[in-house]
């Protein structure tokens, strides 16, 4: 599904790195951009200097994720593409603080869940669209520094993995890009380790480029791995053992659940 010209695409946390460099790659194909974010000026700005519309969102109300979409439908006509891309890293040094867990897991994915739950209604409306999640590669290798994101992330990958299924009957594409270390804000505090390790990072355009490859071609419920020097690769999930029947075969699923 190709953006077109004059589509409307929605980024939640679209104020920062991720969805700063996606909204200058779609306004370059004329793609309508509404950017939201938690209010202020700063984020404000940032949709003025790309030109795109701003929608104050915290994307853990669950109202709120569904009157944003709304709000888009009566100002633009229309919703074609939804990049849920709002996220957080823990902050605690503590082994576990649940609080903490509990505000990552809150933002990174219930925002998703929440997010995906407001946009389908607007997508079908459009006849289709695309919901691209930004995940990480801690849902896939999780972080021991960071168990709350690890443990979102990971979420979010089987989210996507279970529901898009799902919704590919109804034309709508639901995937997840899995990005390693990037330069954005999240990694500030471990910033001078990985340059004195020589370790390279993503640009956020790298991001950006992936997210629009997604939404141009992902698979339904596909998790698309972004690393430096080897770009977009989709990740190959390897399958659990099978049962087996008492005479050794493998037992099937029964097709009522394959259906559920």
């Amino acid at each position: 599904m190709t953006p077109a010209p004059g589509s409307v695409a929605l980024i939640t946390g679209g104020a920062g790195g991720f969805g700063r460099a996606l909204a200058g790659l779609l306004a370059d194909r004329q793609v309508t951009v509404v950017l939201a974010d938690l209010d202020g000026d700063r984020p404000r700005q940032t949709a003025r200097d790309l030109g795109a519309h701003f929608l104050p969102l915290d994307v853990t109300d669950r109202a709120a994720n569904a009157a944003v979409v709304a709000q888009v439908e009566a100002d633009h006509g229309r919703l074609d593409a939804v990049f849920l891309n709002a996220g957080i890293a823990g902050r605690s040094p503590d082994a576990l603080d649940v609080d903490d867990f509990l505000r990552v897991v809150h933002v990174d994915l219930f925002g998703v869940v929440y997010g995906t739950e407001a946009a389908l209604p607007a997508l079908r409306r459009a006849g289709g669209g695309s919901i691209v999640v930004t995940a990480s590669l801690a849902g896939l290798s999780p972080m021991t520094t960071d168990p709350g994101y690890s443990v979102a992330k990971g979420g979010v990958v089987a989210f996507v993995r279970s529901l898009g299924p799902r919704l590919a009957g109804g034309g709508i594409t639901l995937s997840a890009i899995c990005p390693g270390f990037a330069d954005t804000a999240i990694i500030d505090p471990i910033r001078a380790e990985f340059e004195a390790a020589g370790f390279p990072v993503l640009s956020a355009d790298e991001v950006a480029e992936a997210m629009l490859v997604a939404w141009a071609g992902a698979e339904p419920g596909a998790a698309y791995v972004v690393q430096p020097g080897i770009g977009v690769v989709p990740y190959r999930f390897q399958g659990v053992p099978s049962a087996r029947t008492a005479s050794g075969e493998i037992a099937v699923v029964p097709e009522a659940l394959r259906r559920r």
